[in-house]
């Protein structure tokens, strides 16, 4: 019965801090946050794209390190596990934000950016604890994505500007 309390404690507290994450990283990489929104609003299928590249890169030393017999080389490993989840969390927070975005438009802007980027977070947070769904499916393409839009934001790629066609020239009558 203890190991249940713990894992539903666990869950329970993973749940209530995870839109506080996503607002932090909102709140304290705003640049990089909306680069990465951007890009995720116009480009899903290239963040996707970067990010299952970006993920191979850093999957394949995660795997060398956690098969070495060596408990350093395992720690490495755990830390660069760490490291890829937070860098792909800048990402996820641009997806919040997103979504929240989304939200403030159904409701007619009823709330400030902050309220949106919350409900966002919490409604993507919902998505991703739904059972089998959730987790299977939500969970990995959010954390690709996730990666791929932070990627960019971090090289500072931007997605191309709409053209608009060049006007024809007019036909005078004579």
């Amino acid at each position: 019965m203890a190991d249940v309390n713990a894992v539903f404690g666990t869950l329970l507290a993973l749940g209530i801090v995870f839109p506080g994450l996503m607002t932090t990283w909102w709140l304290l990489f705003p640049v990089s946050v909306e680069r990465a929104r951007v890009r995720l609003a116009r480009t899903p299928w290239a963040c996707f794209g970067l990010g299952l590249l970006g993920m191979a890169v850093v999957l394949v030393p995660i795997g060398v390190l956690q098969a070495l017999p060596s408990s350093a080389a395992k720690f490495i490993g755990t830390i660069l596990i760490f490291a890829g989840l937070a860098y792909a969390s800048v990402g996820a927070a641009a997806l919040a934000s997103e979504m929240g975005d989304r939200l403030a438009l159904q409701s007619g802007g009823k709330f400030t950016p902050a309220g949106g980027m919350v409900r966002g977070a919490v409604a993507l947070e919902l998505a991703a604890a739904f059972p089998l769904l959730g987790w299977f499916l939500i969970i990995p393409l959010v954390t690709i994505i996730a990666f791929g839009a932070t990627t960019f934001a971090i090289l500072r790629w931007s997605p191309r500007t709409a053209r608009r066609p060049a006007p024809e020239p007019a036909l005078s009558q004579a």
